[in-house]
Order: C-alpha cells, then structure tokens, then sequence
C-alpha cells in the first residue's frame, strides 16, 4: 500500500493584471546551458498542523499565482529551435504564462516524526521521494514539463511543501527569495504592490552572441540513466558551538581566515575520505557551487534573478586531506573560493560557447557534483528557509529530493537554531556505516534531528 495518495493535479498560472510585464524572452547564458541534462533542483519543507478549518490548498494556490506575477520566468517555458543550417539548437525561457504544476497529496499515515527521526538516521528514500514532484525529469525537458512543480503533502500531524524547479532558470538564492516571497503573501495576504519587481541580470551576456548554438548531439537525452540502488542519506547537525571550535581550531592550524562554514566542510571533507579506503596518492576532489553575484564586476544587487552560479574544484590527494590535518584541507577550498573572480567567470563563459560541454545526461549533475574520488557541495546556510511562513507556523525541517542524491553529494542548509548548520549527506551504506561510527568525525557533529 503506497503511504501518498495523490488528490489533485492541477495548473497554478499568474493572477492576471493590467500593469503586469509583458512576456518576455530570456536567452539561457552558458552556466544555464551547461545544466541542461542536470536534475531539477528539488528541496521540501516540513511544516507544523494548521488548524483544521483552514483550506490550506486554496490559499497556497492563490497566494502561489499572485508570487507568479512578481517571478514570471518560473511560469514560462522553455523552448528550443532546431537550426538546420549546422546541426545545432538553441533555447530559451518563454515567460508565456503557462504556469506551474501543483500536486495536492495525501498520506495520512505517515507522521512529523516519520520524516524527522527515521530509524538509525538514515532517510528512507522510497518514502521521501513520494514526497516530491517531477521525479527523474531533466532541465531539457522544461519544454513540455513546467519549469516549477510544487507538491503539497498533507500528513498525520504536519504538512510537507515539496518542490523541483529547472536549475537553468534560477539557482537557491533566487528560488529562496521567491519562496519568502509566496510564503509572506500566503500568510499576510500582500499583493504584488508591496513587493520590488523582478531584476533579470540581463547585462552578463556583453561580447556574447545568442542565442548560443549547441550542436543536437549534446541535447539528446541518454536512454539509459544510471541510479544507484546503494545509496543512504543522514542529516549531520553542527551546533553553532560545534562550528565555532572547527573554526578555531582550522584558524589556529593555518595563517588564514577561514570561515565556518569552509571549517565544516573540511571535517565532512577528510572524514568521508578517511572512510572510503581509497589509495593513499589517489586525486581527489570537493566541488562547489558558490553564489557569484557579488563577485562579478560590477556586481549585482543580491536580489538579482536567475542562475549565477560558479563551479569550483578543490583538487589534492588522499594522503594530503588525510594527513595534513583540519586547517590545511579548510585553506585548500577557502583559495578555490578566493580565486573565483569576475574574469573566470567570464573566461569559462567565452570558452564554452566555442565548444559546448553538457553534463552528462545518464548522470545528471551527479556527473560532476560527486563520485566515490570526491565529495559535492551545493546549498548554502545563508538560505532563509525557516523564515517561510505561511500562515501556521514555521518550518520544522528542510529536506532534499531524491533527484539530487548521488555518492558523495552533500546539501548545506542553516539549522532551526542560529548559527546552526545542516548537512543532508548521500553516501554508499558501507561508507555511511563507517562514517556514522567515526569517533573523530563525531566529536564535533550531531546525527539526527534537534529538539
């Protein structure tokens, strides 16, 4: 017997008004491009019961066309142009208003707890995957799938808001700030007057032609995609004391300022290697994604809509993250972030478009994010996610969808308590074994969910 019932599927489109923008193209730049076969992004949070007599479903729906009208791209979609002449395609977003898909869902017999505190820690994937929408869908099938798809899961003492959103339109800090802006519109019943418009980075695209021509063999989806039946997913919780020490004690090794989060990210780093039992002069790797818009000259404001993304690649041996101690594996990922800078940025972007590379489509963005040699890192605890609410209360936890689980793919959120930082780890069962049991990894991290 399944635990979710699905009730109703419906279209939410903008609520329609006259001062409204008209539709509008927008071009996909590289970094859009080069997630064209990635996974939709898809992430869920876990609310408290509302009040019986509230119609949660309507006022979602209602509020969630009204955010629509504010971020219209998310209600487009996207389309894509065989060009004859040499064999390649181009795409872009069609702000039409076509909407999003919404999933009303039921599982009544699931509870908070079931979600929170599963046994020994480890999330069951089967049950969580019911949870979100567009399951196994890829960017480049934004053409017939909505480029946004929310499910809402009502359980026995809680309700779950799940989503899968195309990474070529927007990265986690633009979506997040769509989802305060639904949230604070559900709860306050604010129109769309007390809200900024919409500010498209429409400038990054200087000294490059689009639509960008890719040849038809990068889009081709592969027909046979690989998923690993061996994977676990643990929440490891650093407390903000926990994090304080790591980074104390990662500063107190080197000569360098590195942050708390670096300093986390390092001791997930070593430990999973230390666990893996990998050749001691093995390369190895931890990649991140990381918020550019700062960083770009001039920048943009960090409100600024889409996906501006930086891929950064930490490259050392096994030997050296093992031996070398906290600080010196915590200085190697603070240089890679330091030395992301506008003109990389932008060097990437003009040598891509002179030969396109996609992410595999078997793998998705698991591809790159992460394999047994690496750890990957995307999210971020700068993300107000237990900010959003909706009307009955704030989120209890935050979750990824299955979608975005591959070995060595790790999910950064901040914690219900400042200061706090999560981590939704995927890893092999044996590797996860090993790690759960790492008396020097668990010095510094809880497992599990905080009361």
């Amino acid at each position: 017997m399944r635990d979710v019932v699905i009730i109703s599927k419906t279209i939410v489109r903008p609520e329609s008004f006259e001062d409204g923008p008209d539709p509008v193209k927008i071009h996909l730049t590289p970094w859009d491009l080069f997630l064209l076969q990635s996974d939709y992004t898809q992430r869920g949070l876990l609310f408290p019961q509302p009040d019986p007599e509230t119609n949660i479903i309507s006022q979602l729906k209602s509020s969630l066309s009204v955010a629509l009208k504010i971020f219209y791209p998310f209600a487009g979609r996207l389309v894509k142009t065989e060009n004859e002449d040499d064999k390649t395609a181009s795409f872009y977003i069609n702000c039409d208003g076509s909407g999003v898909k919404f999933i009303h869902a039921s599982a009544l017999t699931v509870s908070v707890n079931d979600v929170l505190e599963p046994v020994d820690g480890i999330i069951v994937p089967g049950l969580l995957s019911e949870f979100f929408p567009v399951n196994g869908v890829l960017s480049c099938e934004g053409v017939s799938e909505s480029l946004l798809a929310i499910q809402v899961t009502e359980l026995k003492d809680g309700v779950f808001i799940g989503y899968g959103c195309n990474h070529m339109v927007t990265d986690g800090s633009s979506f997040w700030n769509f989802f305060k802006t639904w949230s604070e519109i559900c709860y306050t019943g604010s129109d769309r007057k007390n809200f900024p418009p919409l500010k498209l980075p429409g400038w990054f695209l200087r000294g490059i032609d689009y639509p960008i021509r890719i040849p038809i063999s990068e889009t081709v989806i592969s027909p046979v995609r690989f998923v690993s039946s061996d994977l676990q997913d643990k929440i490891f919780r650093f407390t903000s004391k926990e994090t304080s020490e790591l980074k104390e004690k990662a500063n107190s090794e080197v000569d360098s300022k590195i942050s708390s989060l670096q300093a986390v990210l390092a001791h997930m780093w070593r430990a999973i290697i230390r666990n893996r039992d990998l050749n001691p002069e093995e390369e190895i790797y931890c990649r991140l994604l990381m918020d550019m818009r700062r960083r770009l000259n001039p920048p943009l404001e960090k409100e600024c809509f889409g996906n501006v993304v930086g891929f950064v690649t930490v490259t050392a041996t096994v030997r050296e993250v093992v031996n070398n101690g906290l600080g010196w594996a915590a200085l190697q990922i603070n240089k890679s972030v330091g030395s992301q800078t506008d003109e990389n940025f932008r060097v990437f972007a003009e040598n891509w478009v002179k030969k396109p590379r996609i992410l595999n489509g078997n793998l998705g963005n698991k591809a790159m994010m992460s394999s047994s040699n690496s750890i990957g890192v995307s999210g971020s605890p700068w993300f107000d996610v237990y900010g959003n609410d909706f009307g009955w209360g704030k989120p209890i936890a935050v979750r990824g969808g299955p979608g975005n689980s591959s070995d060595g793919k790790l999910v950064v959120y901040s914690g219900v308590e400042d200061g706090t930082i999560e981590i939704q780890t995927s890893l092999t069962s044996r590797v996860m074994e090993k790690l759960s049991t790492d008396a020097e990894f668990l010095r510094h991290v809880y497992v599990g969910y905080a009361k």
